[in-house]
């Protein structure tokens, strides 16, 4: 991911500087900003390509964007955006509909229309938007009806919004992490998300090839297991019900895949024990409270799937952890 900050130039040139950059990356746009908050302005971006799919990570005081028709007529991108938010508070303004929408909320806007973006909340670290944004000719869904969609809040807390939302702030929360072979192997997950999130909100399900119903699902599950690891109650019957798909199709989706669900939630919890196993700020924490943090209620099977896994005991693991970082 690429990072590209305020910090960098003077304070008094830094909104100046983050207008010049948003026309760099996007389009032109009309920025303003309260004249309290310009003289000691802060933002920051960062950036990543998943194939057609440009993710940008924002992170900024209060100000407004206006994308007028004259901006339109100097260069039009001809892409849609949508917005996750991951903290703070915005509003933006399309086609006469203005639209509140709070952190974990999906807003979908077209840059190709006047709008106004407004970031209204002066919050600690600065309010933070995950910005998806991608060609209208990627999406198989009908124009006209994705027009219905502009400035419309797709809430994060309810069903397939709710699944996208937690996927899409996983990738926020993760992105620096990713490697460029990791957004290669995420781009067509990442679109197939979308659409299927935006043809769940126009209600047109008809219009998604399953194939890529298909990829979405997955992607959705795997978020979900990734994020309720912890819970011990994580079983294959947990998992299917969370999303409204019977047990033998859940399994026939992993077989798809050339694995087990049960098999790939005991990987991932595994994974999670080792990282902390090896880390130092742990080191005095009991290794079944580490166990039993990812979800394993017995300290005899956590033992013996940790060997089988990494061929060590977990307290071996620690102790030669503990040596490597004394060398």
């Amino acid at each position: 991911m690429d990072v590209i900050s305020t910090a960098e130039v003077g304070a008094g040139e830094r909104f100046a500087f983050w207008r010049e950059l948003n026309a760099k990356l996007w389009a032109p746009y009309e920025l303003r900003c309260d004249p309290g908050l310009e003289s000691d302005f802060r933002a920051q971006v960062g950036v990543s390509e998943f194939g057609s799919v440009q993710a940008t990570l924002i992170t900024t005081v209060p100000h407004s964007v206006h994308r007028t028709p004259k901006l339109i007529r100097q260069a039009d991108p001809e892409v849609f955006k949508l917005g996750c938010l991951v903290r703070g508070g915005a509003t933006i303004t399309q086609d006469d509909r203005q639209v509140e929408f709070a952190a974990g909320d999906l807003i979908l806007y077209d840059p190709s229309r006047p709008y106004v973006a407004e970031f209204t909340s002066d919050v600690p670290g600065g309010q933070q938007l995950l910005l998806l944004r991608f060609p209208r000719s990627l999406l198989p869904l009908p124009p006209r009806e994705l027009r219905r969609l502009s400035a419309v809040r797709i809430p994060g807390a309810r069903g397939v919004g709710a699944l996208s939302s937690q996927f899409l702030l996983q990738l926020a929360r993760h992105m620096h992490e990713l490697s460029p072979a990791d957004t290669a192997r995420l781009s067509t997950l990442t679109l197939d998300l979308l659409t299927t999130a935006l043809a769940d909100a126009l209600d047109v399900h008809g219009a998604v090839p399953p194939h890529t119903r298909r990829r979405a699902r997955m992607t959705r599950i795997h978020a979900f297991i990734r994020d309720n690891l912890g819970d011990a109650g994580l079983t294959p019957d947990a998992i299917a019900a969370a999303h409204h798909i019977s047990l033998r199709y859940l399994h026939r989706l992993f077989q798809e895949e050339g694995r087990t669900v049960a098999g790939l939630v005991r990987e991932l919890r595994l994974e999670r024990c080792r990282r902390d196993l090896a880390d130092p700020r742990q080191a005095d924490r009991p290794i079944q409270t580490i166990a039993a943090r990812w979800g394993f209620t017995s300290a005899a099977h956590f033992s013996q799937a940790f060997r089988g896994a990494y061929g060590i005991s977990p307290r071996e693991y620690r102790r030669q952890s503990a040596a490597v970082r004394a060398n």
